[in-house]
């Protein structure tokens, strides 16, 4: 049986992000052409690559141009998403799809009436050690979920236009909103700004319907990196730590808890270890768009997604102090 030819992809945007985009989507045989609004960077990535320097204008002329990778900064997102998509290409856009949920709404509204596949860059939706997390929630492995937290810190990366929150905590709050499979109905959120105007540390704290409530904490000017998820059940406890090695990046714990006269009491036990397939992240989000792309179906990221989290961060940013 003959293989389909590849989809034709262009990545928009040749910064740190792009450029991996466009290493991913060469390796995958699908990268057609890059852009850039500066021509030099898009000619040094494109001849890295073997492949041709568009402009974006040209890119959406281009009948051979089957989709878009947009890895821009976030206040251009929304703009070309749409342009894109109005001009019949297929999008996956990079975190936050847009800086107002007003734009983001732009972004699934075009979407939803050109019908094309339109994707959100939650890279780490892709990553073994989470799908092996979200199926072991949905089998109920862990009991009823109470709690989840994320932390996510580390030095460095100062935007000019968007702060900790928002361009951090969209990683862990697209893997929560996947775990409880709701929206939230409260969000309380507090940032404090070191540097200048713009928050360096964020703390979100939401509440579900379910029950289940969640934290998120994100900074950009902490001594060392972390980069952990913990979900709390009622049998047991898990933690993605995508900082640990390979074999220890999804760590199951069964600690036992019981009441006697005393009160609560615990008894902790040592970690298993949940086995994980090899395979990157991203080259396993960009086969995604790519499949999608060939056979039609929805993603598992929409642009539908984007848009909740970015209704989560402009809730959470109402107060700062």
């Amino acid at each position: 049986m003959t293989t389909p030819p590849s989809p034709k992809i262009v990545v928009v945007g040749c910064g740190y992000w792009g450029s991996n985009h466009a290493r991913t989507f060469s390796e995958l045989g699908a990268l057609y052409a890059v852009s850039d609004r500066h021509p030099d960077r898009a000619e040094a990535l494109a001849a890295m690559h073997g492949v041709k320097a568009m402009a974006f204008e040209d890119v959406l002329r281009d009948p051979a141009v089957d989709g878009v990778v947009l890895a821009l900064p976030p206040q251009y997102h929304a703009d070309q998403a749409i342009a894109a998509l109005e001009a019949g290409k297929h999008v996956l856009v990079e975190k936050p799809i847009a800086l107002s949920v007003a734009d983001a709404r732009r972004v699934v509204e075009a979407a939803q009436k050109t019908g094309l596949v339109a994707m959100t860059g939650h890279v780490l939706r892709f990553h073994p050690a989470f799908e092996a997390l979200e199926a072991m929630v949905a089998a109920g492995d862990l009991g009823s979920i109470r709690y989840i937290h994320s932390h996510r810190v580390g030095l460095g990366k100062f935007h000019a236009e968007n702060d900790a929150l928002w361009d951090i905590a969209p990683h862990d709050l697209s893997l929560i909103l996947a775990l409880t499979g709701e929206k939230p109905v409260s969000v309380r959120g507090v940032g404090s700004a070191m540097l200048n105007r713009l928050s360096d540390f964020a703390h979100l704290h939401l509440q579900f319907s379910s029950g289940v409530r969640s934290h998120v904490f994100a900074s950009r000017l902490n001594p060392y990196r972390e980069r952990r998820l913990t979900v709390i059940g009622s049998k047991a406890m898990a933690v993605f730590d995508d900082v640990a090695d390979w074999n220890q990046k999804l760590a199951v714990y069964h600690h036992k808890l019981w009441e006697d006269d005393n009160g609560w009491q615990s008894e902790m036990v040592d970690p298993s270890y949940v086995d994980l397939p090899d395979g990157l992240p991203l080259t396993r989000e960009c086969s995604h768009f790519l499949d999608c792309i060939r056979t039609g179906t929805s993603p598992r990221t929409p642009v539908s997604d984007g848009l909740a989290v970015i209704e989560i961060l402009s809730e959470g940013t109402v107060r700062h102090d």
